[in-house]
């Protein structure tokens, strides 16, 4: 089985051989760029399977990198997950709302960061067919089946609403990644769907109480979003 690829954009040379040495370790091979134009370069050359980004870049920045990949067809799907000192809210809600797959603030542990950078790989080939997109979906105690518009927790048939139904397909789905309210109301109703970002909260309120004693699957991501516990 081919090794998966890692472009790893980072200009701080001492972190960049640390996180090419830690993925080396773990099976992965790596490319590196010292800039955001000579990593879009590298990406235009020959998509990764994956890019760990830095934010703070000489020259194009790590946010302004991300947006033209996800506006370039032949890159908008290759996961890319934020490697940053900047920590702050609104960095992090930046960073995903621009369609990165997760934000690890500096310093991180490399056994996080392996962890994070295999489900963002898990992620993207469950998205590219490994599993159906619109088949059923198992996660833990929670079963979805969206032909049958059915959910079974512990094997028995729970009642969503149509919204409610569509943004627990979607958390179970991509588990473990992190999504802004904004990014759920414009997968489940599209962009120009009427609601304020705190109707999301309503929907999740509710579907946790449907969840009953599972309600802890849903997570919280203080200041940023929600995620469906990652599960196999």
């Amino acid at each position: 089985m081919a090794k998966a690829i890692v472009l790893i954009i980072e200009d701080d040379p001492d972190i960049l051989e640390l996180l090419s040495y830690t993925l080396g370790k773990e099976g992965y091979e790596t490319t590196m760029a010292a800039t955001g134009e000579a990593g879009l370069a590298a990406m235009r050359e020959r998509a990764p399977d994956l890019v760990l980004l830095d934010v703070m870049l000489p020259g194009m920045d790590g946010f302004e990198l991300l947006r033209k990949a996800k506006a370039d067809p032949a890159l908008a799907r290759v996961p890319v997950l934020m490697v940053s000192a900047r920590g702050e809210e609104a960095d992090v809600v930046t960073g995903l709302e621009l369609g990165a797959e997760d934000y690890v603030t500096k310093p991180f542990s490399p056994r996080v960061l392996v962890a994070r950078a295999r489900a963002a790989l898990r992620r993207s080939g469950d998205r590219a067919g490994d599993t159906p997109e619109d088949g059923p979906v198992v996660r833990g105690p929670c079963a979805i089946d969206p032909a049958r518009h059915e959910l079974l927790i512990d094997g028995r048939p729970v009642d969503l609403s149509a919204t409610e139904f569509a943004m627990l397909e979607l958390l179970m789905r991509e588990s473990g990644r992190v999504f802004t309210r904004a990014q759920m109301l414009d997968r489940v109703r599209g962009h120009d769907y009427p609601v304020t970002d705190r109707a999301v909260d309503v929907q999740i309120l509710s579907i946790r109480r449907k969840l009953g004693r599972h309600a802890e699957l849903v997570e919280t991501i203080r200041g940023v979003g929600y995620r469906f516990k990652d599960l196999p």
